[in-house]
Order: structure tokens, then sequence, then C-alpha cells
């Protein structure tokens, strides 16, 4: 009863000034009809999770708006101020291909430049990742881009980036909701004068492809290599033909059907490239002309998708782990090539993202440490490091890759091109991408992984998911798929257990609501709410050795039969 008087009144502040006669009626509308509709738009505020604040569209205090966007950039514009009295602050602005993501850009550049700071617009959508460049490259304090990445349509939200152009990490994330919190609606200031808003475009195109440029490693075999490329009616149009083109791909075909920006998504179920679905048209494409690779990018173009060409000539998708073990051994086999190894380089990678990489990284002798899931950890230690060690690359299992440190956030146009020069050495070498997966399991060992989502949507969903982790936490499992839970890593109480001995051992990471139980045969399950959709998410890793390049496909059933078996034992 209690949630429910604070929903209402909540909900009726909303039907008074100052909010806009439009807004007034619609929340309005929402109390009549009462119900879960009311509860899902009032009963929280939104919050900053792995990618800022996102959330569904709407009326309310848990939807995205005029006056959430406009409260968070006002919290925003108090926080820089403190945190930077006297400077001359500078802000840049991007947004991607969704509904009302440009006018809520031109909202959110209102109330910087009424709080006197410089704003750096872009003049069209643009990739997130160029954003993150744009930031260093301008002397930016702080960046914001309006994008929901690969949410359904009706989902929008806001990413704010540090002066390093990497997103918020603490304290920055804490210090900017605290402020969040305490403005009131009447307290965000709208610019009516906006001779502080400065539109770029072009100029930032160019010299964000220059730097994509010096991290070429190889030309060999560019003009050969047939590339099918979509963008999901996204942002990477405005970028990636032409960075293809600039690095000397001269192949390349690009999905009519799906090439224009759309906010409804209109030739897709979800605009995920996780998601099979979404490179339908390219993969049925790249069938018909027998190209060599396929590439597709997300609304925001910092996570891609790929399929490759099979020795049967077939077009297979590889997910995310695959990707990044191929993008990461591409270019560690090539900076020792080439003499750059010194023993003061690193890669990167999250704690639910295939250890292949840990593999790899020691083989070469290079630092990997693994941190909490989300690009802005990557980017914190590129940050803590700079002048001391020289990153390389970085992934995670979700489809997203960072190469160089010219852009401190996951980029599906950089990565793009980077994997697109690794099928093109490989096939000038007589090899393929799929051949060279085959050859880094065989000589770094076969990891498998797998993940299961589960949707829980609005108020009861939420409960739901946090009851789930509890129990995770009060009764763990003893077995999963027949294998022994022999230790497991709570990230929220930072403790790693020894189940066997009752050992404990503390994590040096940050807090987080996270559970990984590992196997008597190294098998490694995950457990992660999601920070920016109503799902929890389980994630499944298995290895094997993989004596004879040959055995490929035999012990591939065999972990997939594992990874089964643990996706059985957890739904019972």
């Amino acid at each position: 009863m209690a949630l429910e008087q604070e929903v209402l009144k909540k909900a009726q502040a909303w039907t008074q000034e100052p909010y806009d006669l439009q807004t007034r009626q619609q929340a309005e509308q929402l109390i009549s009809e009462g119900g879960d509709a009311l509860t899902d738009a009032f009963y929280r505020d939104l919050d900053f999770g792995t990618g800022g604040l996102r959330g569904v569209m709407g009326v309310g205090t848990n939807r995205i708006n005029r006056y959430t966007l406009g409260m968070a950039t006002q919290g925003l514009c108090n926080y820089l101020k403190k945190q930077l009295p006297g400077e001359a602050l500078k802000v840049a602005i991007a947004h991607d291909s969704r509904n009302n993501s440009k006018s809520f850009a031109r909202q959110v550049a209102e109330v910087l430049a009424a709080n006197e700071v410089q704003v750096y617009l872009f003049e069209d959508l643009r990739p997130t990742p160029e954003l993150s460049f744009s930031i260093r490259h301008l002397k930016c304090q702080a960046g914001i881009v309006i994008t929901a990445s690969h949410n359904p349509p009706e989902y929008n939200g806001y990413k704010v980036y540090w002066e390093d152009g990497g997103q918020l990490v603490p304290p920055h994330d804490k210090g900017v909701i605290e402020e969040v919190r305490k403005v009131r609606p009447e307290e965000v200031q709208f610019a009516t004068e906006t001779d502080r808003i400065h539109s770029i475009g072009m100029d930032v195109d160019n010299a964000y492809l220059e730097e994509l440029g010096r991290q070429s490693l190889s030309d060999a075999g560019k003009k050969d290599l047939k590339i099918v490329f979509t963008p999901i009616h996204g942002t990477s149009i405005t970028l990636m033909p032409t960075a293809l083109k600039n690095s000397g791909f001269t192949q390349l075909t690009v999905i009519d059907e799906q090439s224009t920006p759309d906010g409804d998504f209109p030739t897709v179920k979800s605009p995920n490239p996780e998601e099979a679905a979404a490179l339908n048209l390219a993969v049925e494409k790249a069938r018909e002309i027998g190209a060599d690779l396929v590439i597709g990018t997300d609304p925001d173009a910092d996570r891609v998708g790929l399929a490759i060409r099979t020795p049967e000539g077939e077009i297979e998708l590889i997910n995310g782990n695959q990707a990044a073990s191929i993008l990461i051994y591409y270019m560690l086999e090539n900076w020792q090539a080439k003499g750059k190894l010194n023993g003061r380089q690193f890669v990167a990678k999250t704690i639910v993202t295939t250890e292949l990489i840990d593999r790899m990284a020691e083989h070469y002798q290079v630092a990997c440490p693994s941190v909490l899931t989300g690009f802005k950890w990557i980017a914190e230690i590129i940050r803590k490091k700079e002048g001391q060690s020289q990153f390389i690359a970085g992934g995670e299992e979700s489809y997203g890759y960072m190469i160089g440190d010219f852009v401190r956030d996951k980029d599906a146009i950089a990565s793009g091109v980077m994997l697109a020069e690794a099928a093109a050495w490989a096939k000038s070498n007589g090899s393929s991408l799929y051949q060279m997966l085959i050859e880094i399991y065989h000589k770094f060992g076969f990891y498998l992984e797998a993940l299961v989502s589960v949707t829980k949507k609005g108020r009861k969903g939420a409960e739901e998911i946090n009851a789930m982790m509890e129990r995770f936490r009060i009764a763990p499992p003893t077995e999963i798929g027949g294998e022994k839970v022999v230790r497991r890593l709570d990230y929220k109480s930072l403790l790693n257990t020894n189940l066997e001995t009752g050992g404990e051992t503390s994590i040096d990471l940050p807090q987080s609501n996270v559970i990984q139980f590992i196997t008597d045969k190294g098998s490694k399950i995950t457990a992660r709410p999601s920070g920016t959709e109503p799902k929890i998410k389980f994630y499944f890793s298995v290895h094997a050795e993989l004596d004879e390049p040959d055995q490929f496909k035999q012990v591939k059933e065999q972990l997939e039969d594992r990874i089964a078996k643990m996706k059985a034992s957890l739904e019972s």
C-alpha cells in the first residue's frame, strides 16, 4: 500500500507545472488507468547501470523523456562545476538513429548551454565510439550520447563520459547520480540563447578515421576479400563504408534494405547483432555473392557481429568470444612479428569473457587483466596504466571490442575494420578466419561458451531476479551438469570461496551483483543481472584440449553436450 501511495503521489506531481501540457495530460491518463503501467512508470527513478541511464520512452520517473534527461543533465552540470571549479567547461554530444534521439540530444544541449557550458553537438547521428574519441580530441571535460544501444525500439538512453573518453566509473558515476537526485524538475534550466551550442561533423570524422588508419598491421589480401556489411538501420552507415574503403577494401556490398537509419528497425525483430536473425539479410546476400565475411553493427555502432565462410562454403555466425579471440590473436601475432612486444603491453577482457584470451596473452607474455562487465572498466585500466603500459586490444563476450586507446569504449567501426584486415591476412596466407579459429583452439585450448538470458520485466521481474541471486548466495548448487562445484566467486561480497576447504580470499575489483561457480573440470558458470535490460544472464564456459585440428567437430560436440547438461541442471 505504501508503494502504491508513493507511486500515485509521484504521478500526480507530473500533472502540474513545470511539466508541459502534453506531459500533464499523459500523466493524468496513466493515473486514470492505474495498474502496472502506472506503477512501472513511477515506482522508481532511473539509475546508472553498466551503460548509464536507459529505459522505455514515455512519461514518468522510470522513463526516458525530456524531464528525466533534463534532470540528469542539470545534475551533471552541477557535478562538473563542483569537481572543476572555475574551469571553462566543454561537453560533446552525439546521438544514434533511435526515435526521439535527435530531439533529446538538442534538449540536453540546451540544458548545458543554459548552465554556461560550451557544447559540441554532432550535426547528425554518429557512432558512440566517435563520441568517445571527440571528447579528448576537442579537450572536453565530459561527453553525452543519446542511445539505447541494441535495446528494442521503445527504449532510449543517456550515456555519460568523463574527460578521458571513458564512461563514468566510481566515484564519478555515484557522484553524478547523487547530484541528479537533488535536482527538482523546476530547477532544470533550458537555454533560450543557444550561441554556446557548436555544430561538429566532418572535421571530427576525418580525425577519427586518421587515427583508425594508424592501427593497421597489414595490407595483405584486402583487394581480394569480399565483405557484406549491414548497419541494421543504425549509425555505422556514416563511417563504416568509408573506413573500410580507406583501409583498402574494394569489394564491399552494403545491404540496401538496412542502410537507412530508422528507429523502428523495420527489417528486424531486434537490432542486436548478438541475435542471429538480425544478420539474416546480410548472410543471405553473402551466400548469393560468395562473400568471405559478414559485418553487422548495432544502432549506435559499438557492437559488431560477424559471419564467416567455412571450408564447405557455408556462411556461419561466430559469437563474441570467438570474434574477440580472433581479433586479439591477430593483433598479438602481428605485434610480435613486427617486434613491437617488449613486456610493457597489455590486453584486457571482462570476467565473463573467454579465458582463451588469458591463455593467448600468457603465450605472448602480455598482461591480461580481467574486469567487471562493461567497457568502462577497460577504459579505467587504460587510464590508470597510461604512460606505463601500452594497450593493444580488449574484448567482451557481448560483441564489443576495442583496438588501441584512441577510443575509450567498445568500437564496432575500428574493430570491424581490424577483423576484416585479419580475414584478408588469413586469406592471403591460404587460410580463413574459420581455419584461424581452429588453429587458435589447437594451440591454446578449445574454449566454448554459451549465454542464456531470462527476461523479467517491470517491478515484479526485478524482485524475481533479486530473489534468484539471493538463492545462489544462501543455497549455492553443489554440482552443475554433473560437475562438482569447487569454488564460488561472489562479486557482491568480494569473496572467492573454496567450497571444499571453506577457505576465502578477497577479490580485488569493485562490488557488483555477480556470482560465478567453478567446477572440478574448470568450467565456469556466471549469473549476472543485466545493467541495461530487465534480464538475468547466465554465462557458461567449458574447455578441453584440441590435440589435432581435425578433431574440431568431435570435441565441439562434447563441449556442447557439457553446456547442455549445465543449462538443464540450472533449469531443474
